[in-house]
């Protein structure tokens, strides 16, 4: 597994040690090597945020945890992302199979860029957009933990924004021709 750390005077040896330690153990619910991004954030008051994201195979995972400990906060995260694998898979069953047995180098993954603007515009998040139908986008988006998701819609050919309404149904936004 390819791990890369960032952190503001928080990253030791020791939490990259149990990180890897700890995300190692997901290793075997792959084919491909997967690669983890940590983050560590401490806050005023003594909020330890660990924040990891893992891609593989065109599937990103992620998880914040927060705690009064950071080793504590790396545990609940990996907790988390083994979870949302075992969703994952249970979901998509004979799909996630086929995925892993046809996996092609062309398959992209999601990279955030993380960039501080001016005004009101706090972090910009670039992303490479893979064709995909209304069901992947779903998954993808309920993994991701987010209300909406930017894709391209492999039905139409345009970009088009899924998103959770108030009442837990999806909504869909396309653009007019």
């Amino acid at each position: 597994m390819k791990f890369v750390y960032s952190g503001k005077d928080v990253v030791s040896d020791s939490l990259k040690a149990r990180a890897e330690k700890k995300l190692s153990k997901l290793e075997r619910y792959f084919t491909q090597e997967p690669e983890a991004i940590v983050r560590f954030k401490q806050q005023r008051g003594g909020r330890n945020i660990a924040e990891i994201t893992m891609s593989v195979n065109g599937l990103i995972l992620r998880a914040e945890e927060n705690s009064n400990d950071m080793y504590l906060s790396i545990d609940r995260a990996v907790d988390k992302l083994e979870s949302q694998i075992r969703r994952y898979r249970t979901k998509m069953g004979k799909q996630i199979r086929e995925a892993r047995a046809e996996v092609t180098e062309a398959a992209e993954t999601i990279e955030p860029v993380y960039e501080e603007a001016n005004y009101d515009v706090v972090r910009v998040k670039r992303f490479s957009v893979k064709p995909m139908d209304v069901e992947d986008a779903i998954t993808q988006m309920e993994l991701l933990g987010h209300n909406f998701f930017l894709f391209m819609n492999s039905e139409t050919d345009t970009m088009s924004v899924l998103y959770r309404r108030n009442d837990g149904s999806y909504g869909l936004l396309l653009p007019e021709e």
